[in-house]
């Protein structure tokens, strides 16, 4: 098989959430298991921060892995989903794994990965780990995909445990309330190994406390600590959070692993340009402004749209799609009603159609049109905007990955 061909066999082999939905999710962690036996148990043979959260985890991740670069350490990197090129997941010190090497690793196991029945994320993650051992980085940052507990990542024994913060997302597989969702979260906290929690909650703090207690961790709050005076790359102002979050990770460290406080600071000041990071308040383009940003759950989509609000323009202009297992009503009550919208359906068979997504919208007095494709509606968007207007790209990450 070629590289394309493999692609498309890892996508078509068997259902994956973030395009179908939840027709994949496990139980249990038992076929990652059987893999790691597989593949000789590569998630020993390399040190890791194991990074979870409702939103800001691949901020994070990506921050740290900056960081640990500016160190001179070899970094890998695992993060999902991906915007443009399935190789986004892997990379090493910010370069993507080889097509070669996909090829590779899935023409040898493929047979073995259909008696298995594995699913695309499970061995995503088992080629992940796989080429950090082969490649022996000195650390691997690895974002949890969905939850914590029950996802494949979920094997490591990691140096520092992270936890970004807690709210209402994937409910119909993590559940309903806080509680629920930041129980699933903890389960990523190992024995003895100290973890960091973003966010501070009245209804969640307990669970990690408990959690943290039983697995004898000792448990530090980024919010409660003082705040880095340290700028980054990544401009949302939802990163002031992350970048706190992920300094006191990487405060936890082992000294030889933990980046000066120069090396930090350039790190984060460099973290697009060192691993590549698509899609936080990204600019596409000056004039007419035009920015995307893959914030898409109710707690991420509220800084979102803070940040717009704080944006100097004319008129707003929104380009906006969403999946069909979110809460529309939900997020299109958020909405600004002074914008003109531009209402989409990301290429996926997850989106959620225009023709929905725009009735839904009239229901909330949202005023626009609705288009076949994203491309259309940000070029219509582009030819209705004055030079002074802000045209918003988002509601979905896999918007976002056709515009970036």
């Amino acid at each position: 098989m070629n590289y394309q061909e493999t692609i498309d066999w890892l996508f078509a082999q068997l259902p994956m959430y973030q395009r179908v939905g939840g027709a994949n999710y496990k139980i249990d962690l038992e076929k990652t298991h059987a893999l790691m036996d597989l593949l000789h148990h590569p998630e020993n043979k390399f040190k890791s921060i194991h990074v979870a959260g409702t939103n800001g985890k691949g901020s994070v991740s990506h921050m740290c892995a900056s960081a640990l670069q500016e160190k001179g350490l070899k970094v890998g990197l695992y993060t999902s989903p991906h915007l443009k090129d399935f190789r986004e997941r892997i990379k090493i010190n910010g370069e993507m794994i080889s097509e070669e090497a996909v090829i590779r690793f899935v023409e040898k196991y493929k047979s073995t990965f259909v008696k298995l029945e594995l699913s695309f994320f499970e061995m995503t993650v088992g080629m992940a780990f796989d080429y950090f051992a082969s490649q022996k980085v000195d650390i691997a940052v690895v974002e949890v995909g969905m939850g914590g507990r029950l996802d494949s990542t979920n094997v490591i024994t990691p140096l520092v445990s992270v936890i970004t913060n807690i709210g209402l997302d994937h409910t119909q597989f993590l559940g309903n309330w806080l509680a629920k969702i930041a129980a699933e979260k903890a389960g990523i906290i190992k024995g003895k190994v100290p973890v960091v929690v973003g966010r501070k909650h009245a209804e969640t703090t307990s669970v990690f406390e408990e959690s943290a207690r039983y697995k004898r961790a000792a448990l530090l709050f980024a919010e409660e600590q003082k705040r880095p005076n340290i700028t980054s790359d990544l401009q949302g102002i939802y990163q002031k959070e992350n970048k706190q979050t992920a300094y006191y990770a990487l405060q936890l460290l082992p000294e030889a692993l933990r980046p000066t406080l120069t090396e930090l600071k350039k790190g984060f000041e460099n973290v697009v340009k060192n691993t590549g990071l698509l899609g936080r308040w990204q600019t596409l383009s000056e004039s007419p402004l035009t920015i995307c940003d893959t914030g898409h759950n109710e707690d991420g989509l509220k800084m979102v749209l803070e940040q717009i609000s704080q944006s100097p323009h004319k008129n707003l202009q929104m380009v906006w799609g969403m999946v069909n297992d979110k809460d529309v009503s939900v997020v299109l009550k958020m909405l600004p009603k002074n914008a003109t919208y531009y209402f989409t359906k990301p290429s996926i068979p997850r989106g959620l159609g225009e023709d929905v997504l725009y009735e839904e919208a009239q229901k909330q007095s949202l005023i626009g049109k609705k288009y076949a494709t994203v491309n259309e509606a940000l070029k219509e968007a582009q030819l209705n905007a004055a030079s002074e207007d802000l045209i918003f790209v988002g509601g979905s990450t896999f918007v976002v990955a056709e515009v970036v």
